[in-house]
């Protein structure tokens, strides 16, 4: 019996990783290849604007020069709040050339919880757009301790709003050199960015990525997607979401366009898909909404067809129907901020065009199979792991491994160990496996809405709705919609001779009180389905609101 171990192969003596056999992966080396093999290729179109693949190094190089100048190194965190604009780009390469983490923000969150993510994630630089600077200067009055703040002050922005740094962003970049000596990470599994969701108490979870997760589910995409070489890419999809999917490293990695969209509008994509040649391009089910019954006068041709990825909760068929009715072809994908964006994808199978076309989106609407770099996906017991059955009904919760799993949640031990309980990611998702081992997800079991590709904790507007002085009890739940995929609903209990309140009246309690699109967009007053031990019977409650 040979009882030996790897450690005993004679393929490991005096074979050692030195430098010239193995680099640590990273995607920051796709944008140095672009630029070398594809220099004056357009990367980058904003407006007027055209950056080519070498200035685009350059500008990167730049930038992680300045903020190495001012301090800026391995183990800080650099914040940025900024729409889809080439400063948001070069901050996925310029931030972890100087060895720091990269912040993204969501800039539809509010003051007091940007502020939160500031502190918690330890920023000691934000780059921040000019539209932002209302929420941000708030933000920044609530935070503790100096932060070195440059300004974007983008010229395709003509809106109000001041400037809050001591430096705007092209001043920044002027002092930086375009010859920076960047290194890479000395490991792969060190940090490359940081992003923030919000966990099942509210409370926003700081997801950590690393560089060797980032690579991979760059390089996947290309993979699942089929993408050429030199794309034209939309942006569509924020890129403070997930990193954008992995998509500003990817889009190197292949040598496309990237072309900037400050706000996405149907007018907008319409004519950028025109003007450009758009030939991909990434969104929620919201975007595809958006796309399908926009006005007539914002329609343009679309000539070529475009691919769409979408993500989020599942698109209802009909819409996918739509899509491709008038010139997309739609690829949905599946995935949560922990794993890096889209981790599931609905692999195609020939065989399946010559369905009928309700009977194709109902097969796309699926979440399907993982991706070539995730190791695992399955849909088991939450408590045993013990794989359900493949018959498309006995509903489980789903599961993944593999090495775009984040390293873990910042400065949450306990959460993180929770999360990787018996070697799986928790995904808090319950869905069923189909026979031919596509995956469908049915329900959420934490809760979590997912309402034009962003996630709501029911739990934090339900902790808002208590801070009415009229409401004794109140439970959300999400409830289907056509455009958004969820939204919020609230049921409340209203105290006994409380002064009248509408719905109306209780939705702008909420908006005023945490960020507009977590309000609830429906309330129903009455009270509450409960157990015999007094919980919430939160099932009846969705019943009831898809019932509405």
């Amino acid at each position: 019996m040979n009882d030996r171990t790897a450690r005993d192969s004679p393929y490991d003596t005096g074979l050692g990783k030195c430098a010239a056999n193995y680099v640590p992966l990273t995607p920051i080396g796709f944008l140095a290849r672009a630029a070398a093999v594809y220099p004056g290729r357009t990367a980058c179109i904003h407006g007027a604007r055209r950056i080519s693949y070498a200035d685009l190094y350059a500008r990167c190089r730049r930038l992680a020069s300045a903020l190495h100048a001012r301090g800026v190194g391995p183990g800080d965190t650099v914040a940025v709040m900024a729409p889809n604009v080439p400063a948001m780009i070069e901050a996925h390469y310029g931030v972890p050339m100087t060895g720091a983490v990269l912040n993204a923000l969501n800039f539809r969150l509010d003051a007091a919880t940007i502020a939160f993510i500031l502190e918690h994630g330890g920023a000691t630089a934000l780059i921040t757009d000019r539209e932002f600077s209302g929420v941000i200067g708030k933000a920044l009055a609530e935070t503790p301790g100096k932060l070195l703040v440059i300004d974007i002050d983008d010229p395709e922005y003509t809106g109000a709003g001041e400037r809050l740094g001591e430096v705007e962003y092209e001043e920044l970049l002027a002092t930086g050199d375009p010859d920076f000596a960047w290194r890479g990470p000395a490991d792969e599994w060190q940090a490359i960015s940081l992003n923030y969701t919000s966990g099942t108490t509210g409370e926003p979870k700081g997801v950590v990525y690393h560089h060797r997760g980032a690579y991979l589910n760059a390089l996947a995409n290309i993979l699942v997607w089929e993408m050429p070489s030199a794309p034209v890419y939309l942006w569509t999809l924020p890129m403070f979401h997930c990193n954008g999917w992995c998509f500003p490293w990817t889009i190197s990695a292949v040598g496309g366009t990237h072309v900037c969209l400050r706000k996405v509008e149907a007018g907008a994509i319409f004519a950028a898909i025109e003007a450009h040649r758009v030939t991909h391009f990434c969104g929620a089910p919201i975007v595809l909404n958006m796309v399908v019954n926009a006005p007539a006068e914002h329609r343009r041709a679309v000539d070529d067809t475009v691919e769409v990825m979408t993500a989020g909760a599942p698109p209802p068929p009909s819409v996918i129907a739509a899509m491709e009715d008038i010139g997309f072809h739609i690829t949905h994908v599946y995935g949560l901020t922990e794993v890096y964006g889209p981790a599931v994808s609905c692999a195609w199978r020939p065989e399946w065009d010559e369905l009928p076309g309700d009977e194709r989106a109902a097969i796309k609407a699926r979440q399907g199979v993982a991706y070539p770099v995730l190791e695992g996906l399955m849909v088991a017991d939450p408590d045993t792991l013990e794989p359900r059955p493949r018959d498309g009904k006995t509903m489980g919760e789903v599961f993944m491994r593999g090495n775009i799993v984040m390293k873990g949640y910042f400065k949450n031990p306990s959460a993180s160990e929770e999360a990787f309980r018996g070697g799986w990611f928790h995904t808090g998702d319950l869905g069923v496996t189909h026979p031919d081992g596509y995956i469908e997800l049915k329900d959420r079991s934490k809760d979590i809405i997912l309402s034009g590709g962003e996630t709501i904790s029911s739990i934090e507007i339900e902790n808002t709705l208590f801070k009415h002085p009229a409401v004794l009890e109140a439970a959300v739940v999400a409830r289907a919609d056509e455009t958004w995929g969820e939204t919020p609903c609230a049921f409340v209990d209203l105290k006994a001779g409380a002064e009248p309140v509408t719905e109306a009246d209780i939705i702008a309690f909420c908006r005023g009180n945490m960020a507009h699109f977590k309000a609830p967009k429906t309330v129903v007053f009455g009270p509450l389905p409960k157990t015999s031990t007094g919980k919430i019977q939160k099932f009846l409650l969705r019943e009831r609101a898809n019932a509405l």
